[in-house]
């Protein structure tokens, strides 16, 4: 395992030279797409070179993506996006990222559900109510590391993309919650009662949900403090900063927790205690921006390549391919809805709250969670039939949507 992680590493790096020197794209987009076409050109030389074939699906198989990134990039990226953001300035946004991030996550679940079940039974595909639900569930949050990466090199109204973040920060421990509790009730999950499955469901909103964010609350001010008490010393800052992400991720696990809230919270605290987006000269505070943006950098690279080989995963076939191109359309119709439906329960200043729908539903990128959370339905019947249409809609999401963003915000004028 530790070999295929050195090589998708390695692979990382080359192709984010590449994108650099030659492409030129938003990083995260190019090293995926160019990841992509490494898959294309590695399926083209399978009949003169099988042995170079067989040991890139070894080395794909080995690195286990879902738990690559649930055990492994999700704590870091989530806390290095969470770290630079003021929670005073994100409570601004308080009402909005609180509706998006739950009831938003809700609603689109059903919205998308209800509809790819209606176009299985346009195309004459048997897909039951329950799988359509989960694939609702699955692609509903937006991904907070595609969201914020991408943005980064957007130019967007501030109060706008704390919008997005903080919504797509939140809303993927809700997604998983969601996802979780709707997986009790498939066949697979074993045989519970009604009764069993309705106290399931409570134990993860409680346990996961309201338990994750409470940890990370915690874990939040007892990093901070530890961390301000040796402040003079930028190492030993930037030391007791990886020790809070993995010691803590994995206190989360064994308390049976929600991880990636627990981090988000605790990255809030850490960062808005701390002001680091304000240096002010300070060599700790210096040290500690750099060396997560390195983190915060390098793991997006390897996750986006991660994404585009996660292509040699997909059995294609040719209902469920259709099934996918529509769920696109599909997806994106939902995500209006839903914004449209809650923003307008909430007090907005801006001259035309239409154009902020628009922009809120073209930038709620889809990415690595949604891909990793279909790969743990491999062994369910549909499954494969759900990464496919997972991993089509979130390559139009980041590549389609990713490219485009800043062309729809400068155009509706945000």
């Amino acid at each position: 395992m530790l070999q295929s992680y050195a090589l998708i590493f390695g692979l990382a790096a080359l192709l984010s030279i590449v994108n650099y020197k030659w492409l030129k794209l938003p990083s995260t987009i190019g090293v995926m797409i160019l990841s992509v076409i490494t898959v294309g050109g590695l399926y083209l030389v399978e009949p003169i070179i099988p042995d170079l074939f067989q040991q890139f699906c070894d080395v794909v198989y080995e690195a286990d993506f879902e738990h690559l990134l649930f055990d492994g990039l999700l704590s870091f990226l989530l806390f290095a996006g969470a770290l630079h953001i003021n929670i005073k300035e994100l409570s601004k946004e308080r009402w909005s990222v609180l509706i998006f991030a739950s009831i938003g996550v809700l609603l689109s679940t059903i919205l998308v559900g209800g509809g790819i079940k209606l176009l299985a039974i346009l195309i004459g595909l048997d897909l039951p109510l329950i799988y359509c639900f989960l694939f609702g569930a699955l692609i509903s949050p937006t991904d907070p590391i595609a969201v914020i990466s991408i943005l980064k090199e957007s130019k967007i109204d501030k109060r706008l993309q704390l919008k997005i973040e903080g919504e797509s920060l939140f809303n993927d421990g809700v997604g998983v919650v969601v996802f979780s509790g709707i997986l009790l009730f498939m066949p697979m999950a074993g045989q519970i009662e009604s009764g069993d499955i309705s106290a399931q469901i409570r134990l993860l909103f409680f346990g996961e949900a309201i338990g994750g964010i409470a940890f990370g609350i915690a874990l939040g001010f007892v990093g901070y403090y530890l961390i301000r008490s040796v402040f003079e010393n930028a190492q030993l800052v930037v030391l007791l900063s990886l020790a809070v992400v993995i010691t803590g991720s994995a206190i989360a696990h064994m308390l049976h927790v929600s991880v990636p809230l627990a981090m988000v919270v605790c990255g809030l605290i850490i960062g808005t205690n701390l002001d680091v987006n304000h240096e002010m000269g300070s060599k700790s505070k210096n040290l500690l921006n750099e060396v997560w943006e390195v983190i915060d950098q390098v793991l997006n690279g390897v996750l986006f390549v991660m994404i585009g080989l996660a292509l040699h995963l997909i059995n294609f076939e040719s209902h469920f391919l259709m099934l996918a191109v529509g769920a696109i359309f599909i997806v994106i119709a939902a995500r209006f809805m839903t914004i449209y439906s809650t923003y307008s329960f909430l007090h907005h200043t801006e001259a035309n709250p239409l154009n902020t729908v628009k922009i809120l539903t073209w930038g709620g990128l889809r990415g690595g969670i949604s891909i990793a959370l279909a790969l743990s339905l491999g062994e369910y019947p549909f499954g494969d039939g759900l990464i496919l249409m997972t991993y089509i809609v979130v390559l139009f999401s980041i590549v389609v949507q990713g490219l485009t963003i800043s062309r729809v915000v400068k155009s509706l004028g945000n």
